[in-house]
């Protein structure tokens, strides 16, 4: 069964890092672009970032450039994001999910097999 499982969430001050991870069973992730998404309290979802099957191409919302990177290692089957600068409009659920398309999209349609999401809190 395909699934993918976000942790790493948790309560941090502004200026803070966090790292998330997304672990992914039921399919070989080596083949698939994945994406990480966060949706606040009365907003829509929307992209942070996404990488390539490779790991070679990656792209990331305005609003997180220069502060979050993402990554994969393959062998582990999991997607990490890399939080840094944390500010208190960074405070959502985040989402990791899998690309269908595979176009490098921030679009949160064009993907699927969603985790159950970790919370992240940035707060003084």
């Amino acid at each position: 069964q395909l699934q993918l499982v976000e942790s790493g969430g948790g309560l941090v001050q502004p200026g803070g890092s966090l790292r998330l991870s997304c672990a992914v069973s039921g399919f070989t992730v080596d083949y698939y672009d994945i994406g990480w998404f966060r949706q606040a309290p009365g907003k829509e979802r929307e992209g942070v970032s996404c990488i390539s099957s490779s790991g070679g191409s990656t792209n990331y919302a305005d609003s997180v450039k220069g502060r979050f990177t993402i990554s994969r290692d393959n062998d582990k089957n999991t997607v990490y994001l890399q939080m840094n600068s944390l500010k208190p409009e960074d405070t959502a659920i985040y989402y990791c999910a899998v690309d269908n398309v595979g176009l490098g999209s921030l679009n949160p349609p064009l993907y699927d097999y969603w985790g159950q999401g970790t919370q992240v809190t940035v707060s003084s």
